[in-house]
């Protein structure tokens, strides 16, 4: 009787999906409530909730012995780490992604998009017509050189930049390459020439109300790819291209260990060719400190603290409690800093499987959103966070990695 009645909820019921659009829901109005200057203070029991729906969600999913068994070794981990850090984000993450299995992809991802673009529209209108919100704002925002603010003191001059109530010109700029990211990938079936140039003159808009330089070159790169994927057959069929994705994935993740590695290094070398005009140390230390230059000091970064938190010495195969209050730019040294050497590969190895999948079902798209992302997260940390919602990789992950022989969109 009971295992009928599971069996009837599982798999003829609108229950499992229900349980799984209220988790994500939620989630989605968490990032939403982030961007805004306004601070949540039931986060915490609203991560809960959220796990426990996409706990049912999984509980009333059917998956493969082998499937469980992978389920079941990386919340393993996620407690480990939990028990460690004191921080659940990978047990929710584990979930969260095995909880996407029969979820079609693409209605999940349009779901998203409608959802973050009318939160964010919502904070823009409150903000302009002055209801909540700042529309901008006043500071430094570091033109100057760095080494006369740093070494000579020198004080940087404000300016203002607008924020239309997300707290940070570069938060606004982060939400829209993420916004045209999802956007174009959704609807990429449907993109014309005319689209791409329309989003690329919104990307510049963005750009001069939030100075924001990073964000709108990302933005420009991600459009560029897109736009040739679209209109490039063989290059969407070749392995070739695939390859370049992996090799530029390889690139960030040496790129960011390596700053982690020398960051204190390069911090010496740039004080001694500032003072002495000769930096006293090798060309590879010498080109990481003029590569930190055009990041806006972001491997120096890493030595602001007293224990230079980020550097590789701080990190750890589990991290460690201290290391969840400690915030920078840099992603993916965030990524094995704050959660760990072995959570740090699994996700990076899970990237991979990404990939591949990408590669086996022609996903050109995918794949220019998988290594605009991995390039963006040497220089932000958008996507390695708390905040599930943020990071549409997850949900590729968790339908494209436990589909059983079917594809993302539930199709044999």
């Amino acid at each position: 009787m009971m295992r009928a009645l599971y069996r009837r909820l599982r798999d003829e019921s609108r229950i499992p999906w229900f349980l799984f659009y209220l988790g994500l829901t939620i989630e989605l109005i968490i990032v939403i409530v982030d961007k805004s200057n306004y601070t949540n203070p039931i986060e915490g029991w609203l991560f809960r909730i959220t796990f426990l729906l996409f706990a049912m969600k999984l509980v009333l999913t059917e998956y493969s012995w082998k499937e469980w068994v992978l389920i079941a070794a990386l919340e393993a981990a996620g407690f480990i780490s939990y028990r460690v850090t004191g921080a659940n984000d990978m047990i929710r993450i584990v979930t969260f992604a095995a909880a996407c299995k029969n979820i079609p992809l693409r209605q999940m991802l349009r779901y998203t998009f409608y959802v973050t673009l009318a939160g964010c529209l919502v904070i823009v209108f409150l903000s302009v017509t002055g209801i909540y919100g700042e529309i901008s704002l006043t500071q430094a925002y570091g033109h100057e050189a760095a080494e006369e603010t740093r070494y000579i003191g020198v004080e940087a001059a404000e300016e203002t930049r607008y924020t239309l109530g997300m707290g940070h010109p570069n938060a606004l700029s982060c939400m829209f390459l993420m916004l045209t990211a999802l956007g174009v990938y959704v609807w990429f079936a449907q993109m014309r020439w005319y689209m791409y140039l329309f989003l690329m003159l919104l990307n510049a808009g963005v750009y001069m109300l939030t100075g924001s330089k990073t964000s709108m070159l990302i933005t420009t790169a991600f459009l560029a790819g897109a736009f040739v994927m679209t209109y490039s057959r063989y290059l969407r069929q070749k392995a070739f291209a695939y390859v370049c994705g992996a090799l530029i994935f390889a690139l960030c993740i040496g790129f960011s260990v390596d700053a982690a590695v020398c960051a204190q290094r390069v911090r010496d070398a740039q004080w001694h060719e500032f003072f002495y005009l000769d930096p006293m140390d090798n060309a590879h230390i010498v080109a990481l400190g003029r590569i930190d230059r055009y990041i806006n000091g972001r491997i120096i970064s890493l030595t602001d603290s007293e224990k230079n938190d980020g550097m590789i010495h701080t990190w750890s195969a589990f991290s460690c409690e201290n290391n969840m209050n400690y915030y920078f730019d840099m992603g993916w040294v965030k990524l094995f800093y704050r959660y760990g050497v072995i959570p740090g590969i699994l996700y990076t190895a899970a990237c991979l499987w990404l990939l591949w999948r990408f590669y086996k079902r022609k996903d050109a798209c995918g794949l220019v959103l998988f290594v605009t992302f991995a390039i963006y997260t040497v220089v932000e940390a958008h996507l390695i966070s708390a905040y599930i919602a943020r990071n549409y990789l997850l949900m590729m992950m968790g339908t494209m990695l436990l589909t059983s022989g079917k594809d993302a969109d539930g199709k044999s």
